[in-house]
């Protein structure tokens, strides 16, 4: 029986105007779908005209400016319904979804669907649900005690994966799923047992215990930022609406 880390797995990544999850917005997205290892990956691109302005900053990331934008970029409301009709169909395949760092694209596809469509994600897998695996909760779990940074650009490196174009929504999304299957293989005797459906609910519980230990060293530290629990949705907060 072929391993789910082996088998069809489809990633997710957003290029945005910032890290807000509540108020920055989605400039690109892309969703890549590769039916087994080392076979010629489909992917699925989105241009967005957000609506107001790219800060400097965020387009020194990605390099997308408000010019090009303009001129090229789709109305927000589409988009936002075709990137989750897509996910929905992935998740009534049976699917898992590779997103990395979760929290962050997927709550902001959702604040971009009550924006724009009056709607949220959770209604689109309420038949079949969203089975998510996050490159960065499952090496922070599997791989504890490895000191250094655990960004995309790191977990490549570490893992053997080529990332060529970062900040590129369709590069970053075939990189991180090429870092789960490299997570999958590494660890083969503790995730191989599992089906994705199961290590959502552990990953949930995993990244819910590594915010902890976050908040803990922001407290130590003096710091007053605070680091949230939920994985791979935060809930909505009145400012987003």
């Amino acid at each position: 029986m072929t391993c789910w880390y082996e088998g069809a797995l489809a990633a997710f990544d957003t290029e945005t105007t910032g890290v807000d999850v509540e108020a920055d917005r989605i400039v690109s997205a892309a969703v890549v779908v590769q039916d087994a290892p080392g076979t010629r990956p489909r992917i699925t691109r989105w241009l967005v005209n957000p609506g107001v302005p790219v800060p400097e900053g965020a387009t020194a990331v990605h390099g997308l400016t408000d010019e090009h934008l303009q001129h090229n970029g789709r109305w927000p409301a589409p988009v936002m319904f075709e990137i989750a009709e897509q996910l929905a169909e992935h998740a009534a395949m049976g699917r898992p979804l590779v997103v990395m760092n979760a929290p962050f694209d997927l709550t902001l596809l959702d604040r971009e669907l009550r924006r724009h469509r009056a709607s949220s994600l959770d209604r689109w897998f309420e038949t079949s649900p969203l089975h998510v695996l996050d490159p960065r909760v499952l090496d922070k779990h599997l791989d504890r005690y490895r000191k250094g940074r655990r960004t995309l650009t790191d977990l490549c490196a570490h893992y053997g994966v080529t990332l060529e174009g970062a900040h590129d929504a369709a590069a970053d999304a075939m990189a991180a799923l090429d870092v789960v299957r490299a997570v999958g293989r590494r660890f083969a005797t503790r995730l191989e047992r599992l089906s994705p459906a199961e290590l959502h609910t552990l990953q949930a519980a995993w990244h819910a215990a590594q915010a902890r230990g976050l908040q803990a060293w922001f407290a130590r530290s003096g710091s007053e930022e605070t680091v949230s629990t939920d994985w791979p949705l935060r809930p909505e907060l009145p400012a987003a609406a």
